[in-house]
């Protein structure tokens, strides 16, 4: 299993709406794409707009072909407006779950 870990810095006063995108756009979005397993949304309660998205895939080439088709771009464009940096995206094997 292969987890995509994509960073992001929102505009504070976006948190709220962002998540709300979050769950009732991106993640049925994410739901029509090959592999997918789960996701998780963390937000940072620093003031500072920090959110962690932790999508898990059940392959790396699943996980990677939502980049090549421009899918994670067209996701990323959803929130956009609400973002104060690009978001960071980061690959990793999961080695463990439970």
């Amino acid at each position: 299993m292969f987890a995509r870990v994509v960073t992001v810095q929102i505009k504070p006063e976006t948190v709220d709406e962002s998540t709300r995108i979050y769950e009732e756009s991106i993640v049925a979005a994410m739901k029509e794409q090959p592999g997918f397993q789960g996701t998780t949304l963390l937000t940072k309660v620093d003031g500072l707009g920090t959110a962690l998205s932790i999508s898990l895939w059940a392959t790396e080439a699943d996980m990677q072909s939502g980049e090549a088709s421009g899918y994670l771009q067209a996701q990323f464009a959803k929130v956009g407006p609400f973002l104060t940096a690009a978001p960071i995206n980061e690959h990793y094997e999961v080695s463990v779950q439970v």
